[in-house]
């Protein structure tokens, strides 16, 4: 009987649905654009629902004869793979993955403003060991109604251009005939707001976004390192709100590369199959990274990490033609107009290929006396050269088209051996890409830590990549002329390497960079600097996002004593936005109880108070006086947003 009740349920809300226009599509109900509008609390969807009784009992709360719409409860019912299984294609075709609560990943409206990078640490349930560090780190998760201003575009400051002698003022963007900024950049603030920023002037223009993200690595699986109460669903969240920004930033033929180890690899792979289309997942490369293997492993010591590509249009989108092994690019020994070659026999000599099994392939070639002249045209006074090799008849490697095709760039040269002409053609530059890559110059410990620590005299940073891994990703992926996207730049690797293919090359491809923390961007800014040195020359712009909120953020995070805390409070109910949720007057009488909490807890009460929309401040207010945006700022804000 509750059967036949569910599906009576199923059947009155399709009908009930039906009579709202926006939710049907070729007579068809679309599940998402219902759940889209029930997060956002629509109120014709509302007055519908409450229109029936029997919707009314199921999906409203009466309390004290006021009617609450549990949204919760009716998007977990319409989500039922039961309702509407085939309304919507993309759909029904979905892995879809869930979270704790049974609801799915790709239809929240939650964001997860940030997190922490591989050497912070999360605060809540922390070891003895974790408490001795200085970093303390929260992540941020706001629900769809807290969410106002956050994307709009931000405020830029504090622009300098850096090169190989330090900073210098900041005299405006290079740019091309189209208007398009040629500058490096590196970006300061959260990269998911400054994403929104960029895409104002860069949507659609980006080849290649290369992301070493936080690995969610930790011991049970639904744990992250320094945390065990962190669910891995949030890290999935984190993510996606990511990802889906970065795909506007891709160009048609554009690729996104993202390293991963095992703890996440099959719920990245699933959540970008969704947002990327699994049509478009290119392949996942396995890196050999540790031949010693991740000590204190309980089972198997992890000597791998992986990358997952995906194109924007796979359609489109096509790898380059390289050689990643350095032995075989050696033997690349000449170039033309074209690139770099080596000769190889034209004559393919195997038992396959005899004359009687490939006769299309079989045709006489002929060579002028001084080996200049190459054609198929039967000519007085010219060589005749046919494919045979130690008596046998065998064949050429193409058709006679094919080669009176190739022929005309020049792809043939011929050569007196012995007592004949043997015909070679130019093979160029290029070997079958494996997706196992297992050269040593992939280990992090040597082309990354002890790079970076040759470069900068010390250890400054935590697991950096091999400088390599991402260079020979670049290789794959972009041209010489490209823009490349690092929204988790760490130590500053992807620039490193876009500099230095350049210098390989002869390149002019252009990287962004964007980072939040203080100290991983003074090693960039260093790092870079020493890279602009030994290639005499190169710069980037630096940028930051003008903080409002964002300032108390990191003041509270920073504050060593309760006396600090307590200060800061009277200057955020006189400077601050504050959350809607917050009445000052409450807190204020219970300064008491406020001042009893330990400082870890007076901390994580402040950053809640905390409006998160107003982090950073709008471009759209740049001319408010409250900010103080100066003259110098407010060219620079409009030089960059005016594309």
């Amino acid at each position: 009987m509750q059967g036949e009740q569910m599906e009576n349920l199923f059947n009155n809300l399709k009908s009930l649905l039906q009579k709202d226009e926006r939710l049907i599509s070729e007579g068809k109900l679309l599940k998402n654009k219902i759940i889209e509008l029930a997060l956002k609390l629509d109120k014709e969807l509302i007055k519908l629902l409450l229109s029936n009784r029997k919707m009314e009992e199921v999906f409203f709360i009466d309390i004290d004869g006021t009617l609450i719409f549990d949204k919760d409860k009716f998007v977990k019912f319409v989500s039922n793979k039961q309702f509407l299984p085939d309304s919507y294609t993309a759909f029904k075709n979905k892995i879809g993955l869930i979270d704790e609560k049974g609801e799915f990943i790709s239809e929240k409206k939650e964001v997860v403003l940030s997190w922490p990078y591989k050497d912070c640490v999360l605060e809540g349930g922390m070891t003895k060991e974790d408490q001795k560090r200085d970093e303390i780190f929260w992540n941020e998760i706001l629900a769809p109604d807290e969410i106002s201003r956050l994307f709009d575009s931000k405020v830029f400051t504090n622009a300098k251009r850096i090169d190989a002698k330090g900073e210098h003022k900041f005299g405006g963007f290079r740019t091309d005939e189209n208007g398009d900024i040629k500058d490096n950049l590196i970006i300061k603030g959260n990269n998911l707001l400054a994403f929104h920023s960029l895409k104002k002037r860069f949507a659609g223009k980006v080849k290649l976004i290369y992301i070493d993200p936080p690995y969610n690595t930790g011991g049970p699986q639904d744990t992250f390192t320094y945390n065990n109460s962190f669910k891995h669903s949030t890290w999935l969240t984190f993510i996606k709100n990511r990802l889906e920004v970065a795909k506007d930033l891709l160009r048609e033929d554009g690729f996104i590369a993202i390293t991963i180890d095992h703890n996440e690899l099959f719920y990245l792979g699933a959540l970008s199959d969704e947002i990327f289309g699994r049509e478009n997942r290119v392949g996942i490369v396995t890196i050999y990274i540790n031949p010693k293997g991740r000590q204190h492993e309980r089972f198997f010591a992890a000597s791998t990490e992986h990358m997952l590509v995906y194109a924007k249009n796979i359609k489109v989108a096509q790898f380059n033609k390289v050689v990643l092994d350095e032995d075989k690019a050696k033997t690349f020994n000449l170039e033309d107009e074209h690139g770099r070659y080596r000769l190889e026999p034209f004559i393919r000599a195997r038992m396959s290929t005899l004359r009687e099994n490939k006769p299309a392939f079989w045709y006489p070639i002929y060579v002028s006396k001084d080996l200049k002249d190459i054609t198929l045209e039967k000519k007085k006074g010219y060589f005749e050269v046919l494919p045979i090799k130690n008596g046998k008849e065998f064949t050429w490697k193409t058709i006679p088209e094919t080669f009176k095709e190739r022929n005309s760039k020049g792809y043939f040269v011929a050569k007196k051996e012995g007592n004949g002409i043997v015909i070679y053609h130019k093979f160029y530059e290029q070997q079958v890409l494996k997706n196992i890559w297992i050269d040593k110059k992939y280990f992090p410990e040597f082309q990354g830590t002890q790079l970076l620590k040759k470069l900068l005299g010390e250890s400054k940073f935590s697991y950096p990549k091999s400088l390599y891994a991402v260079l020979d990703t670049l290789k794959i992926m972009t041209g010489k002329d490209d823009l490349i996207l690092d929204f988790f730049a760490g130590s500053g690797t992807t620039g490193h390497a876009t500099l230095e293919l350049n210098k390989q090359d002869g390149g002019n491809r252009k990287f962004i960079l964007v980072e939040q923390l203080d100290e991983h961007l003074e090693v960039i800014k260093e790092r870079l600097g020493k890279v602009f040195e030994y290639l005499s020359g190169g710069d980037f712009v630096y940028l930051e996002l003008l903080k409002w909120n964002q300032n108390f953020v990191e003041k509270i995070q920073k504050a060593e004593t309760k006396e600090e805390l307590k200060n800061l409070w009277e200057t955020m109910k006189k400077k601050a936005f504050l959350s809607y949720k917050v009445v000052v007057k409450t807190i204020d009488e219970h300064a008491k109880d406020f001042a009893d909490l330990s400082i870890n807890d007076q901390k994580k009460f402040l950053l809640e108070c905390l409006d998160k929309n107003h982090l950073y401040v709008n471009y759209g207010e740049i001319d408010d006086e409250e900010y103080g945006v100066s003259k110098e700022d407010k060219k620079l804000n409009r030089e960059f947003y005016k594309g």
